[in-house]
């Protein structure tokens, strides 16, 4: 039996304690949150140990594994507490506002072989997963362009405000919203070598933007975008979508299904031409829902990866910080200047200027008469 402590009961980390409270494998022995309030229901009524003071909680209690479930600006500190208290680490997304801090995490964790995972549950959605086994598969042939999509409503007026809308700790749309997008396309197809033509525009909040779009350039010639917007009330809840071209075909996803369109089927499991597949079809069943699937599916990736000494989870938080590494050259870009995808080089790709004829052919003429 593992033995688990999570930190953070807000909206996650409720839905975290859900579901790790009810593993067969795992014993939540311990929570940590700041308000006296939810902790004394938690206590009442789940009968769990409970802190307000993740510090002394780590220093008194036994675990194996810590679930962190705070604002973004705390994951650093106690992912770097928990690793060096020797504990294997899931953290919710976006892991952490630094993309430097991001890698340095991942490093620590990667040399003490703890266990590590990052709450980007879109990764464990049936149909991305499917999209990523026929990429994988070469099923497109050659891909030359990839688009990533999320809106939803989220802030949908000037006042007010959470945690989230503020720079320094949730990091706004870009950090919390595109971020899966992001992290999505990062899966599918690797981090893009660079990013260009980066906007980011405020609607209503004041400290951060609510829309973000952005241009990938990959090696290889592959192209992609991203388009995020958490103020489109046109949604009722987020909604990612992923399109992808190839040579032999493209594939447009969502959260409910995936079309796939193949030039030549031959030697494929596919119809020539359009070719659907539903999400309830791509889905395994998981011991407890609550909100879908892929939450629990996460979380029991996470505690098998632990039994089995496995690091190689499928968000670990290399992948993470490389997804931070993607976020952070966009906020640097949105001055329009194409930046590598670096956290140690903040490298600047500018168009050389276009020569006119006259130019051209001077040039021609000086080094013709040498």
């Amino acid at each position: 039996m593992i033995r688990a402590a999570l930190i953070g009961l807000g909206k996650m980390g409720l839905s975290h304690l859900s579901i790790v409270n009810a593993h067969p494998d795992v014993e939540l022995a311990a929570v940590c949150d700041t308000s006296d309030y939810v902790l004394d229901v938690v206590s009442k009524y789940a009968g769990l140990k409970t802190f307000n003071d993740y510090r002394r909680m780590l220093s008194t209690e036994t675990f194996d594994a810590v679930f962190v479930a705070t604002p973004s600006r705390f994951h650093a500190e106690i992912v770097k507490l928990a690793l060096d208290a020797d504990l294997h680490v899931f953290c919710e997304k976006p892991f952490c506002l630094d993309a430097a801090e991001s890698l340095r995490l991942a490093e620590i964790a990667e040399r003490e072989q703890l266990v590590n995972q990052v709450g980007y549950h879109y990764r464990f959605v049936g149909v991305f997963h499917e999209l990523k086994q026929l990429i994988d598969r070469k099923v497109l042939g050659r891909l030359h362009h990839i688009r990533v999509e999320a809106y939803g409503p989220v802030v949908l007026r000037p006042k007010g405000g959470t945690w989230r809308t503020k720079k320094n700790e949730g990091g706004g749309c870009l950090w919390d919203y595109a971020c899966h997008g992001i992290d999505l396309a990062n899966y599918l197809v690797g981090a893009p070598r660079s990013v260009g033509g980066a906007v980011t525009n405020r609607l209503f909040s004041q400290d951060v933007e609510d829309e973000v779009y952005a241009s990938f350039y990959y090696d290889g010639g592959l192209t992609g975008q991203v388009a995020a917007n958490w103020s489109d009330e046109s949604y009722r809840k987020m909604s990612v979508k992923i399109s992808v071209w190839g040579e032999n075909g493209k594939a447009v996803a969502d959260r409910q299904e995936m079309q796939i369109y193949i030039r030549d089927n031959k030697g494929l499991p596919f119809e020539q031409g359009w070719n659907t597949r539903y999400t309830t079809d791509l889905t395994a069943p998981v011991w407890y829902y609550l909100r879908g699937e892929e939450y629990s599916a996460q979380i029991d990736a996470f505690v098998q990866a632990i039994k089995a000494s496995r690091t190689d989870t499928r968000s670990t938080f290399r992948s993470a910080a490389e997804t931070s590494m993607v976020v952070s050259a966009i906020a640097r870009g949105a001055s329009g200047d194409r930046v590598a995808v670096d956290p140690g080089r903040i490298e600047v790709y500018r168009p050389e200027p276009r020569q006119g004829l006259w130019q051209a052919i001077r040039q021609f003429g000086s080094a013709g008469s040498r």
